[in-house]
């Protein structure tokens, strides 16, 4: 069943435009002119409850603008959404308790204050009563490991720790639909781990929907087997990660030691040399020619190990930024 529902959704943005001088500063004054921006165009598609879901693309590519849209904060300006049955941006009661937005870059908890407090205060937002924020503070901390953290003022917290206090705050009211805006941005990789091993048990525990968008591949890897792929606002991709490796990066990377040294320039003869390291090489060769190409790989040198491995996936994501390979 389909908790996220985003049809045709697009999204465009005035932008008033003047000309350098004294001349255009007065032109703009009184006649100003505008521009359109097309932040979201014409994108599609849908989510189920329980699915976790990396939303991947460059910076300024549309993510954040759709998980506002997603969110309720701000109105497409063509298309439909629905989220959970209802329309984000009329901003219902029943759909503000049913999901949350955590921008990495954003915090909600009050800087001199014990994390408790503010957590109290949403605590009363939600309208909890006091044993039921017990119960959740205290399963939502163990989870975060936070236990003694709740009383210490936030400022004292590390990153990691504030970071995961803000998540504690975003889920007090038991969200079934997450839309995470880069949650692990600037914490160190312990802190990443422990957010990422938080966020796959509350899906598993509540069966959660998650939308994630991140900069570090190793979220997406870690949570997500489907990923949708947005590039200059225009949906690329929606599908699995696996696919999206298929699609982008239709080669392989052969790894090969050497019994003994080589010339580069025979090396050079088998395929995309990519790096010589004394008698260890890599290959970046296409899978319609893997085969041929390790064959004679195999016939030609002497061999003491070949693998054959995927490219990194942060590797083909940035190929795809780059727009060397969107026409695939």
């Amino acid at each position: 069943m389909s908790i996220i529902v985003a049809q045709h959704l697009s999204k465009s943005y005035p932008v008033a435009v003047k000309e350098p001088g004294l001349k255009g500063t007065i032109d703009h004054f009184f006649r100003r002119k505008y521009r359109e921006i097309n932040a979201v165009q014409d994108i599609s598609f849908e989510i189920d409850q329980g699915e976790v879901v990396g939303f991947l693309g460059a910076n300024g590519a549309g993510k954040t603008t759709t998980l506002k849209m997603l969110a309720g904060l701000i109105h497409p300006s063509k298309g439909k959404i629905r989220v959970g049955g209802r329309t984000p941006f009329e901003r219902q009661e029943k759909f503000l308790r049913q999901i949350t937005l955590v921008m990495g870059q954003k915090q909600q908890l009050l800087w001199d204050l014990p994390a408790l407090d503010s957590l109290r205060i949403n605590a009363a937002v939600y309208e909890l009563s006091a044993k039921e924020f017990k119960r959740r503070v205290g399963e939502l901390s163990e989870m975060l490991s936070l236990e003694e953290k709740l009383t210490q003022p936030v400022r004292k917290l590390s990153l990691g720790e504030r970071m995961k206090a803000e998540l504690l705050a975003a889920l007090l009211h038991r969200p079934q639909v997450l839309f995470l805006d880069e949650p692990t941005l600037g914490l160190d990789i312990n802190a990443q781990v422990g957010v990422r091993d938080f966020l796959r048990e509350y899906n598993r525990r509540y069966r959660a929907t998650v939308l994630l968008t991140s900069h570090y591949m190793a979220d997406i890897t870690a949570l997500c087997e489907r990923v949708l792929l947005i590039h200059e606002g225009e949906l690329m991709y929606d599908g699995s990660l696996d696919g999206l490796l298929e699609r982008f990066a239709p080669y392989r990377e052969v790894y090969i030691e050497l019994e003994r040294d080589v010339p580069e320039e025979k090396l050079k003869s088998y395929g995309d040399l990519k790096k010589v390291e004394g008698r260890l090489a890599c290959y970046a060769i296409e899978q319609d020619d893997l085969t041929r190409a390790v064959g004679r790989i195999l016939t030609d040198l002497e061999v003491v190990d070949l693998t054959v491995t995927e490219p990194p996936v942060e590797e083909v994501i940035g190929r795809v930024f780059q727009g060397g390979i969107m026409s695939v």
